[in-house]
């Protein structure tokens, strides 16, 4: 007899797993534990198989049996449902795999970047990007797209911001290119695009004796060794700050005729 609602409510789980049958091959399956999923057994070519139509009673009863109805149909226009199932599956693998943020993220997987500053260019994708492109792929999006990103960061004024996030999402394009899941690089088409970002000026010491009162200043430094040695060191090697704390031990070369000595690691 066909199942009905009020059976399915008062089934329990046994000692041993049950199938309640329904009829036209859909039965449902109840696990020892209580799990129960609707299955639909047919054959092709001869061989039985199986096709799991959801778990009850997120899928009902009446669910079920339009589910066994498609799966019917399909079988009967010489499709196997498992295998059209697979397909559909695969396809979708495939497009989640030629979405923006998949590739963004795989290609700040390979940077040889530290992790501080690979968690700061994270960081502007997760906010400034993958909200508004990153699930769409990237082979279908055009240099417009990009420039809407950048548009809504120079409406912040955060002009020097688009433009370096630009600069990574063309490097993130042409990962997608290398890749093969773009054919091109749609970033590049927006040179001369973006507001230019507003220059500003450091200001430098060039005064010999103003140079040399700062020379003192940082010798007199009575803080902790390693900013002691930090302050004397970053006159001889112009280095970043970034650069200089993730500095290795090595020692100091004199190179004659540069004026200063240069680190070898």
């Amino acid at each position: 007899m066909p199942l009905t609602d009020a059976a399915l409510r008062r089934a329990k789980p046994a000692a041993k797993p049950q199938k309640l049958a329904d009829g036209g091959g859909l039965f449902l399956f109840i696990t020892v534990a209580g799990a129960k999923s609707w299955r639909w057994k047919y054959r092709v070519a001869g061989k039985e198989k199986l096709l799991t139509l959801g778990l009850y009673p997120d899928v009902t009863l009446a669910k079920a049996r339009e589910a066994r109805e498609d799966a019917r149909r399909l079988l009967a226009s010489g499709v196997d449902p498992s295998e059209q199932r697979k397909a559909t599956t695969a396809a979708r693998t495939t497009a989640d795999g030629e979405a923006v943020e998949v590739i963004a993220r795989e290609w700040l997987v390979s940077r040889p970047w530290v992790p501080n500053y690979q968690k700061k260019v994270a960081a502007w994708f997760e906010k400034h990007v993958f909200p508004f492109i990153g699930s769409r792929r990237a082979s279908e999006l055009k240099a417009s797209d990009f420039l809407q990103v950048a548009r809504r960061m120079e409406a912040r004024d955060a002009f020097e911001s688009a433009h370096r996030v630009m600069q990574n999402c063309g490097q993130v394009m042409r990962y997608a290119v290398a890749t093969d899941r773009a054919e091109r690089n749609p970033v590049a088409d927006l040179r001369g695009a973006l507001v230019p970002a507003p220059e500003k000026n450091h200001a430098a010491i060039v005064d010999p004796v103003q140079l040399g009162g700062l020379l003192r200043a940082l010798h007199a430094y009575h803080g902790t060794v390693v900013v002691q040695a930090a302050l004397k060191l970053a006159p001889m090697v112009f280095v970043r700050p970034g650069e200089l704390r993730h500095a290795e031990g090595g020692r100091l070369t004199w190179t004659p005729g540069c004026g200063a000595s240069r680190p070898v690691v």
